[in-house]
């Protein structure tokens, strides 16, 4: 009993862990945010192996699931970090766009937002940056960090709920009684030598 329920508990985290990645996947396409895309699709493989694993009670798979999403958790530390400006990070930094100038989708497109650009400014191999956003109900990099913070919540539900998954599953491998038991000499003799059969034409 106790595997079932904690097998559908992580069962439930993945299967919202994929659908809110699924979304953040498709508005950081619309931001041309190039590493999160790529950091988002991996886990999206992971979190889809996640689930398999978990419906057909493979361990390799959930193992792979705990150390990718507990490297995801990291990811997700970082970007909040980097959205907060902690440290020597800013919101500026190359790292989430590859040095291609682009920003947050939600820079633009959040509620209320106006953005006001420079006409003068035209450089085809960069992204259009606002010089201000005015009139924003809610900053852009509250909600980046409000993304990054469900992502974290979701990923140490679902690496606790695997963790409790891949123990009950080992645990019951080990007490699974196949037929014989483990002294199957015993019950069961292998067959006589090919010397000792009688062997007779067809």
């Amino acid at each position: 009993m106790a595997c079932c329920a904690i097998r559908c508990i992580l069962l439930a985290v993945c299967t919202i862990q994929l659908v809110s990645l699924i979304q953040r996947q498709v508005l950081d396409f619309l931001g041309y945010m190039w590493t999160p895309i790529i950091v988002n699709f991996i886990q999206i493989i992971i979190t889809i192996l996640g689930i398999f694993g978990a419906y057909q009670y493979k361990i390799k798979y959930l193992m792979c699931y705990v150390v990718w999403t507990s490297l995801w958790l990291g990811w997700n530390i970082f970007v909040i970090c980097v959205y907060f400006e902690a440290g020597v990070l800013t919101r500026d930094t190359d790292v989430l766009n590859m040095g291609t100038g682009s920003h947050s989708w939600w820079l633009v497109n959040g509620a209320g937002c106006r953005p006001v650009y420079n006409s003068s400014y035209d450089d085809p191999f960069f992204f259009p940056t606002p010089t201000s956003v005015e009139g924003c109900v809610l900053e852009y990099f509250y909600i980046e960090a409000i993304q990054a913070g469900l992502q974290c919540f979701l990923a140490i539900l679902g690496i606790l709920a695997a963790c409790g998954t891949i123990y009950v599953f080992s645990r019951d491998e080990d007490s699974f009684d196949f037929i014989g038991g483990f002294d199957s000499l015993s019950t069961y003799h292998s067959p006589a030598k090919a010397s000792q059969m009688c062997l007779q034409p067809m």
